[in-house]
């Protein structure tokens, strides 16, 4: 009932290569416990993995041992989810506390900053204590933001902290897509956290205007030492009365999943930034959802549909940078992505053949729709083609570009949709030497004397390569097209 697909960041250089800056610090779970309860998350660490490491893995132990049960009303989940957060938390900070010590008393034995000596100047102990102090920092930094999905007694349950998504894709029997984004960022676009931020003595106006907070927009986040103990050594912090930025989850729910069909998307920071860096963030929750209902009509492996959008998002966040249009600048590097799908009871592509056809299931467009992301999406799924000989099901793509289109992932979130298979490439999806269209003459749109016009487009090619597809090296005579 669970995939996640993950892709590491990426620089692109002058020439279009991109190369990865650091090592992933991504994080998710994905566990069952007793009663049918259900517990997903994604974690979008910074400065490191450390914080996204233990928190996936500790928050867990906080949840799953005993913690919940069926018996457990709407307000006892709220409070046990934002306890756990809390106690995570904290139990991180004990983790580093031995390095946080030491970093403060070999604090005391630094010199004074002095722009004119160099590091190799100074003595050989200060040079040991320096590179002791820097080996410390990046022991102690980072963090990471969080969104947990809970499903208990078949009520869903989102926590979230910081910059990362939800969102609950509903579709009817007609099919149509309801999408709901469950929860807003915590970050400085937010104008309760603003206000939550001013309460305390910030000035939200300067946060604003910053657009981030110690290098991150996320007002709320675990672990980040730095602006939970040395806040009042922050500038735009410095007039807090207490803690400004914190661990506390924001809960939605429950919602119940009676009845629904559908599925549920967990992603990260990373992710949802390439996707609305590429094509802007007005159609972003419903391109997701369209791209994840496309390859859930053409894959049997959630794994497999998570991982293929991931690629998907990755490949067209980089050709709107190679293209040098419009948007090219906002695609310069994206971060980490991470992407968790859990279904609710949603059939995938094998049950989508019918017993008498047979063949393979091609998808055939996505439309979308303009308005806001609590709208119905229209999605047509899939072709089942009819079998031929001795067709088998597989999950190969043809795909027909209009020149300076290079992949399906550049197009318009309006364009046609068609499924990416990251398991095997499709022998069909070019021409190669261009030549399926036949230059028209000028006596070519005349009709002959049957009243006919000839042809322009040449279509043997395709039933040769659609033959050798799926024949398994048989011959195409009897097969598709005209002999």
């Amino acid at each position: 009932m669970c995939g996640v697909g993950t892709a590491p960041n990426c620089v692109y250089g002058p020439d279009g290569k991109g190369s990865q800056s650091h090592p992933n610090e991504d994080g998710h779970l994905r566990f069952s416990g007793e009663d049918g309860c259900f517990l997903y998350g994604v974690f979008n660490g910074y400065d490191g993995s450390r914080v996204a490491s233990f928190v996936s893995q500790c928050l867990t132990a906080e949840l799953l041992l005993g913690q919940l049960n069926s018996s457990h009303t709407d307000n006892d989940v709220r409070r046990i989810l934002t306890q756990a957060f809390d106690v995570v938390e904290k139990s991180y900070f004990e983790t580093i506390d031995d390095a946080l010590a030491e970093k403060a008393h070999l604090s005391n034995f630094v010199l004074p900053h002095n722009e004119n000596v160099s590091f190799h100047q100074l003595s050989p102990q200060n040079q040991k204590v320096q590179e002791r102090l820097k080996e410390l920092e990046q022991e102690v930094s980072g963090g990471a933001t969080a969104v947990v999905a809970l499903i208990l007694n078949n009520k869903l349950y989102i926590a979230n902290v910081g910059t990362n998504r939800a969102l609950l894709c509903k579709s009817s029997s007609d099919g149509q897509n309801q999408v709901l984004q469950i929860g807003r960022p915590h970050n400085t676009d937010n104008e309760d956290e603003m206000q939550r931020l001013a309460a305390l003595g910030v000035d939200s106006a300067r946060v604003r205007q910053a657009g981030q907070i110690a290098g991150q927009s996320s007002t709320r986040r675990l672990g980040d030492y730095r602006v939970k103990f040395s806040y009042t050594d922050l500038d735009l912090l410095s007039a807090a009365k207490s803690k400004p930025v914190i661990a506390e989850p924001e809960i939605h729910g429950s919602q119940s999943l009676d009845g629904v069909t559908g599925f549920l998307l967990l992603m990260s920071e990373g992710l949802i930034n390439a996707l609305e860096s590429a094509h802007g963030p007005e159609q972003a929750n419903q391109e997701m959802v369209a791209m994840v209902a496309a390859e859930l009509a053409q894959q049997s492996s959630l794994e497999a549909v998570a991982q293929s959008v991931v690629e998907r998002v990755k490949r067209l966040h980089h050709d709107v940078y190679v293209s040098g249009c419009q948007r090219a600048p906002y695609c310069s590097r994206h971060e980490d992505m991470t992407l968790l799908i859990r279904t609710l009871n949603y059939t995938l592509a094998d049950g989508a053949l019918t017993p008498t056809q047979g063949g393979r299931i091609y998808p055939v467009s996505v439309p979308y729709s303009n308005s806001q992301s609590t709208s119905k999406t229209s999605v047509t799924l899939s072709l089942v083609m009819p079998s031929q000989g001795t067709l088998t099901n597989g999950t190969n793509t043809a795909s027909t570009l209009e020149e300076g289109t290079p992949t399906p992932g550049s197009q318009s979130p309006t364009a046609t949709l068609q499924s990416t298979n990251t398991q095997t490439q499709s022998s069909s999806s070019s021409s190669g030497d261009g030549s399926l269209f036949r230059q028209r003459g000028s006596q070519a749109a005349q009709p002959d004397e049957t009243g006919r016009v000839p042809p322009y487009v040449d279509f043997s090619q395709f039933y040769r390569l659609w033959g050798t597809d799926h024949s398994d090296g048989q011959s195409t005579q009897g097969g598709l097209g005209p002999q």
